[in-house]
C-alpha cells in the first residue's frame, strides 16, 4: 500500500501555530500600558567593560528580580497619546508635503510640453484672428509719423 503525504494548505490559507485554552483567554481589565511589564532582559545587560577589566561574567536569569508594573500616573496615557498624535501629525504634513512637491513636479514636466503646444496654438490662433479682422474691416488708415 502506498500513502500519500499530506498536503500542504496553499499559503493564503492561515494555519493554527498555536494552542490556545479557554481559560488562558481574557480580556485585562487595565490600559495596556500599565500591563506591559518593564523588559527583564534590558535589567540584566551588565556595562560596558573598562579597557583593563577581565570578562565579565553573564547575569543568570534567576537573579534578575521581576518586574512589576509601575503605576502609571492619572492621565498618562491620554496625554502620551496626545504627544504622540502631534508628532504624527507634523512628520505626516512634512513627509506628505515633499511627496506631493515630488509628484506634482514630475506630472508638470511631463505636461509642460503639450502645454506649450497649447498656449502657441491658442496665441498664433489668436494673432490670426485678430489680423483677418483687422484687415476686413477695411479701415486701415496709415499711422501717422
Amino acid at each position: 500500500m502506498s500513502s500519500t503525504p499530506p498536503r500542504t494548505p496553499p499559503r493564503f490559507v492561515p494555519t493554527l501555530t498555536e494552542v490556545v485554552r479557554g481559560d488562558a483567554v481574557s480580556v485585562p481589565a487595565a490600559p495596556i500600558a500599565a500591563a506591559v511589564p518593564a523588559a527583564p532582559a534590558l535589567a540584566a545587560v551588565p556595562p560596558p567593560p573598562s579597557p583593563g577589566a577581565s570578562s565579565p561574567r553573564p547575569v543568570p536569569a534567576a537573579a534578575v528580580p521581576p518586574a512589576t508594573p509601575a503605576a502609571l500616573p492619572e492621565g498618562f496615557e491620554e496625554h502620551m497619546v496626545h504627544r504622540v498624535m502631534q508628532r504624527v501629525d507634523v512628520m505626516l504634513e512634512n513627509r506628505l508635503r515633499e511627496a506631493i512637491a515630488t509628484v506634482v513636479q514630475e506630472q508638470t514636466r511631463s505636461v509642460l510640453p503639450r502645454l506649450r503646444e497649447e498656449v502657441e496654438s491658442v496665441v498664433r490662433h489668436c494673432v490670426y484672428e485678430a489680423v483677418a479682422d483687422e484687415l476686413a474691416s477695411g479701415t486701415s488708415n496709415p499711422v501717422p509719423r
